[in-house]
Order: C-alpha cells, then structure tokens, then sequence
C-alpha cells in the first residue's frame, strides 16, 4: 500500500524524504513494532512493578531522546526511524492507559477525544501543506505533524481496540480477526483503486488493535481461548528480535529507501481517482458493518466468560490459612502481587477511585499473566486466591462501596502475608 505525494514543499529547507517507502516490509515491521510496544511496557509496568504513571514517565522522557534523534537526521535511517516507532508505539498505549485506569475515562470517551484529535491534527496539517501523504515528509514541519499523526493513531488504536474487547468480551485471539477484516477490505480498496493516502492512514491505525491483540495472545495464560502462555518477556524478545533482523536487513539493502524528494509528484500505482468515492462508500460500509457486529456481540452474554466456562468457581469452598495460601508460590511473585495489593489500599486511604481502578486493573494483568506458571504448582491455593480476586474485583468495579472495597482489599492482603 503506498501514498500520493504532492510536490508543495513550502519555505521549509527541503530534505530526503524522512519515512521510508510503504512496502510489505513497512507493514510487517510496523505490526512488529506494535506487539512489542504493548508487550515491553505490560512487562516494565507490571512484571517490574514500575507501575502506570512511572512506566508512563519514563517513556516520555526516551520518546523526548529518540524523536529528537530523529529529527535531526537528515534522510530516513532505519534505526532512528523505527526505534522512534517502537517508543512512540509504547507512549501512545500508557496515555490511553493512564486515562483509563488511573483517570477513569470510560474507553467510549477516550476512542471519542482521540479520534476528534487525529482529525484535528490531519486538518491543520492539511490546511498548511496541502497533503498528508508520507512521500512528502522532506522538511521539519512536514515531519513534525507526521508524528504527532503517529503518536494520537496509537492512543485512539488502544482506546478503540480495548473498547471493542469491553464490549464483546472477546478474546485476544479471536480479538484480532476484527482488525484483521478491515485491514483486508481496506487493501483490496486501494488494490482497486481507493485513496491511497486514505486508505494508507486507515489501516495504520487499524495496525495497532492488531498487533496489539496478537501480542495479548501469545503473552496470555495457555488456557482454553486465552493465548499461548509465552508470557509478556519472551513475547517482547521475540518481536525485538525480529524488529532488530528486519532493520538490519533494511538497513543493508535499502529497499524502503526514498531516494530524492525532487520526484515525488508521481502517480500511485493502483490510484484510480474515478473510483475514489465509491470505494470510499464500501469502507464506509465495512465501518458500519463492524460496528453492527459490535453492537450485537455487546448484547450477548460475556461478562466474565471464563468463569462460565469453567461453571462454580472451584476456589469458593476452599479455606487456606495464608501460610498454605503461599506456600508453594515463588517469593518474588508474592511479594510483587502485596506491593499491587498495598498500592490499592493507599488509593483506598486517599479516596481515589480512578487510581483504585487502575491498580486493580494492574494486579489482574499480573495475576491473570502467571496463571500458566502458578496453578500448575499449586491448583487448590491457585483457586483460592482467584475466588478473593473475584470478590475484590466485583466490589471495585460494581459495588464501588468504600466499606466493602477497604475489606476486600485487606483480606486479600492478609492472604498473601
């Protein structure tokens, strides 16, 4: 899929075009990058215990570094370009997180603001330089909007991807057959075709809820309709590793490279400008059509469909003292989920219920992420910690009465020592 470029390049000290050519090679590093970016920050903000806001700190301050790196260069570089990808991927995700689980915006709101802001940043980016295509990136400016474009397609991607997830209680797996579905529509458009600057940004976006999901299943617990269990680490080593082949090769043979800028009024080559409204309406129609889809897989019943899959929770009618609740678990494991744990009840003493959210939001990542590793040691304490998590998060998110919320909080905490 590639882009129209215009030749207006305004006042601006004109370079080598800063993004590479849009080829196979764009998309499947692109996907790459998004699954490692949801994975490595679930990794530093969970697994460490770095926590939301500071994961959320400390990615702004290397997004700050790298993007200035790459704005100083003065034609694309494969490096600088997609590491640039990689921390803007992650940044933009724990933006949308921190709305959610520490601000308590509903993810309705956020897709909402984040999509009303793309267009925002696409009109006055449109108005000033008279084209959006990213064969026309040659000056700052122009690059500039580029990436802040980048940066609100991944926050709206997370808040749309993990409303849908709200919405239908899907799982990661079948998750990703959504975005998948329109990003096949959307190419076939192009191939015959559509807009390819619209359809170059539309499917950019719809890349994040994918690879996003695709990360989510192969890091999920390996139970039925979860994931593959690989953990969160070994997901993020294994994309890492193949982001680092993919630059490498790129880097080497220099086959996304857009040589000069003095040739870019050139015409795309499936382009068909007689075509561009009524391939428009067929997207426009595939749009509804998901959103007809989602509408009737919120109706169905699918609050809380692993525990009616497995039927009574097997841990209901368990008694462990918390010596036997613990016993057999790693200490680092215990000792991260209390530091979860203690988080919560801070929020509890300080009357937050947004950062509560976000911190029982928190906790359930970690533990749903060490199923794999913590039932197979122990089934009957796996099952009676997971019955007091059920209790807490029932009176969290639905009860959210503080008297009930404080005991929930700490009887779990005396469980877990």
């Amino acid at each position: 899929m590639t882009t129209e470029s215009a030749s207006r390049t305004g006042t601006s000290r004109a370079f080598l075009n800063k993004v590479p050519e849009v080829t196979a090679w764009f998309w499947l590093i692109k996907i790459l990058c998004t699954t490692v970016g949801e994975s490595f920050a679930d990794w530093i903000n969970l697994q460490l215990g770095v926590g939301l806001v500071a994961t959320a700190v400390i990615f702004t301050v290397v997004f700050a570094l790298v993007l200035t790196w790459q704005l100083t260069r003065s034609r694309y570089e494969p490096a600088a370009y997609w590491l640039t990808v990689v921390v803007v991927s992650v940044t933009g995700t724990l933006y949308t997180d921190i709305l959610t689980d520490q601000a308590g915006v509903p993810l309705w709101i956020s897709t909402s603001v984040f999509g009303v802001a793309l267009a925002v940043v696409f009109g006055i980016w449109w108005r000033r330089e008279r084209t959006l295509s990213i064969h026309s990136i040659v000056t700052l400016p122009r690059e500039a909007f580029y990436w802040l474009a980048v940066l609100v397609t991944f926050a709206l991607g997370t808040a749309a991807g993990d409303w849908t997830l709200e919405l239908t209680g899907w799982s990661p797996g079948v998750s990703v057959l959504l975005p998948l579905a329109l990003i096949a529509i959307i190419t076939a458009c192009w191939r015959a075709g559509a807009n390819p600057v619209l359809a170059f940004w539309l499917a950019y976006i719809l890349t994040r809820p994918l690879g996003a999901n695709l990360g989510d299943w192969l890091a999920a617990p390996q139970v039925p309709d979860q994931g593959l269990g690989l953990g969160t680490l070994v997901t993020s080593i294994i994309f890492l590793a193949a982001i680092l082949a993919t630059v490498v090769y790129l880097t080497l043979t220099k086959t996304d490279v857009i040589e000069d800028h003095r040739g870019l009024d050139r015409t795309a080559r499936y382009h068909r400008p007689g075509r561009e409204w009524p391939l428009v309406g067929v997207m426009a129609a595939s749009a509804v059509a998901a959103g007809v889809l989602l509408s009737w897989a919120s109706a169905q019943p699918h609050a809380n469909v692993a525990a009616e899959k497995e039927g009574p929770n097997p841990g209901a009618n368990v008694k462990l003292s918390p010596a036997e609740a613990v016993a057999h678990f790693p200490a680092t494991d215990v000792a991260r989920y209390r530091t979860l744990v203690r988080a919560m009840q801070a929020d509890l003493t300080k009357n937050d219920q947004g950062a509560l959210n976000g911190a029982v939001d928190d906790y359930e990542k970690a533990w749903d992420d060490d199923q794999s590793k913590l039932e197979p040691l122990d089934e009957k304490a796996w099952s009676f910690i997971d019955n007091q998590n059920d209790a807490l998060f029932t009176s969290v998110r639905d009860s959210k009465d503080p008297e009930t919320e404080k005991q929930a909080v700490d009887a779990l905490l005396k469980t877990l020592g």
